[in-house]
C-alpha cells in the first residue's frame, strides 16, 4: 500500500508549461521528497475527453493501491473525479481524499452546480491558494477547506545578488500566458504611451509566455504594431524564471482574467528579487502587498497603470526599496513550507 496516489495532469512526454501542469508536477515532487519517491503513485491525467472516459479506472486504481488520494483537476475533471471519488471511496475502508485546487475559479464555478458542491464537501480536505477563496466556499457552507498558497520549487537570489537599474530605459516585462485577459495589450498601452509623450525609450517591454491557441491571431496583430522596445521573448523553462528576471525592473501583471487565482508568476517576481506592478484584480491584492514588495493599482483606472510607471521612472528608490522584501516573502512560498498544511492531513 502506498502512501499517495496523485490524479493529475503530469502531460508526461510532453513539454507543457500551463499552470496546472506545472503545479502538478512541482507538488507531486514535494510530496517525494517529504514522503519517499516509492510512496508517491502517479495517475496522468493528460488527454482530453479520451482521458477522462478511464477517469472511474482511474480513481479505482487510485484507492486501491493508496491511503490517500489527491487530484489536481480542471474545470471539467472536476466534474468527473469530483463526483466519483467521494462515491468510490465508500467502498474502501481508512482511505482520505484531497482536492488541491489550481486558480482561482472553483468558489463561483460550483454556485450553481449543488450537486457537485454535495459531493465536494464529502472530502477529507480541498486546499485553496487564498484567504478569500476559503471565506467564498465556506459561505456556501463548507467546512472541509484549508489554505495552501501557490509554490515553486525556486532558488531565491541573495540579498547581495539583486540588480539595481539605475538609468533609463527601465526593463519591464510580463510573465504569463499570452492572452488579452491578462492585460498584455494594456502593458504594452502603458509603456507606448509613456515612450511617445517623453519623447524617448523610458521603458523597454518583454513579454514571456505560452501563447494561448485560442489567441494567435489576436496576438500576431497585435505584433505588428509593436515599436522596437517591445518585444516577444517566447517560453521560459519554470526552472529558469529567476536567471530570466533579475534583471528586470518591475514585472507587470495586469490581468483582468476571469479563472486568475494566485499566481505563479508572482513567485517567480518575488524570488528574483524583482516588485510586480499588479491590477486589484481577483486575489493579486492578498499576495501583492501594495508598497512592500511591489504596488496594486484599479482597475477601474483606465490609466492607472501608466501614471504608476511614470511615478517610477521620476524616483525609482520606489521600486529598490521593495527588492528585499520580495526575497524575504518568496521564502513562503517554498514547496516545503506550503506544503505543510497538506501534509499534517495525510493519513498512513
Amino acid at each position: 500500500m502506498k502512501r499517495i496516489s496523485v490524479i493529475g495532469h503530469f502531460g508526461e512526454g510532453v513539454n507543457l508549461s500551463n499552470g496546472q501542469t506545472i503545479k502538478t508536477k512541482i507538488l507531486t515532487e514535494a510530496l517525494q521528497k517529504h514522503f519517499g519517491q516509492e510512496q508517491i503513485e502517479k495517475i496522468d491525467t493528460h488527454g482530453g475527453l479520451k482521458t477522462l472516459l478511464k477517469a472511474p479506472l482511474h480513481i479505482l486504481k487510485a484507492l486501491k493501491t493508496s491511503s490517500n488520494v489527491i487530484m489536481l483537476p480542471a474545470h471539467n475533471g472536476v466534474r468527473v473525479y469530483g463526483r466519483f471519488l467521494p462515491l468510490v471511496k465508500n467502498f474502501f475502508k481508512g482511505r482520505k481524499i484531497h482536492y488541491v485546487v489550481i486558480g482561482g475559479w472553483l468558489p463561483e464555478f460550483i454556485k450553481e452546480r449543488k450537486g457537485l458542491s454535495k459531493c465536494l464537501k464529502k472530502f477529507d480536505g480541498i486546499y485553496v491558494e487564498t484567504s478569500i477563496m476559503k471565506n467564498a466556499l465556506e459561505a456556501q457552507g463548507f467546512k472541509n477547506v484549508f489554505v495552501m498558497p501557490n509554490f515553486k520549487d525556486l532558488k531565491a537570489l541573495s540579498e547581495d545578488e539583486l540588480v539595481y537599474t539605475t538609468c533609463e530605459p527601465y526593463k519591464l516585462c510580463t510573465f504569463s500566458r499570452v492572452m488579452k485577459e491578462k492585460g498584455i495589450e494594456d502593458a504594452v498601452n502603458a509603456v507606448v504611451a509613456i515612450n511617445e509623450q517623453r519623447e524617448r525609450i523610458v521603458y523597454t517591454l518583454d513579454i514571456y509566455g505560452q501563447i494561448d491557441s485560442s489567441q494567435t491571431k489576436w496576438f500576431e496583430d497585435l505584433r505588428k504594431s509593436f515599436p522596437e522596445y517591445v518585444k516577444y521573448k517566447g517560453v521560459v523553462p519554470f526552472d529558469k524564471s529567476v536567471e530570466i528576471l533579475k534583471d528586470y525592473f518591475a514585472l507587470l501583471f495586469p490581468t483582468y482574467y476571469e479563472g486568475e487565482g494566485f499566481a505563479g508568476t508572482l513567485i517567480d517576481s518575488f524570488a528574483a528579487g524583482v516588485p510586480v506592478i499588479a491590477s486589484d484584480w481577483k486575489y493579486n491584492a492578498e499576495v501583492v502587498n501594495d508598497g512592500l514588495n511591489g504596488i496594486v493599482y484599479s482597475l477601474e483606472q483606465e490609466d492607472m497603470l501608466a501614471k504608476i510607471l511614470v511615478e517610477i521612472a521620476t524616483n525609482p528608490s520606489i521600486i529598490f526599496e521593495m527588492k528585499k522584501q520580495c526575497l524575504k516573502d518568496a521564502k513562503n512560498y517554498l514547496p516545503s513550507v506550503a506544503i505543510d498544511t497538506l501534509t499534517k492531513e495525510i493519513v498512513r
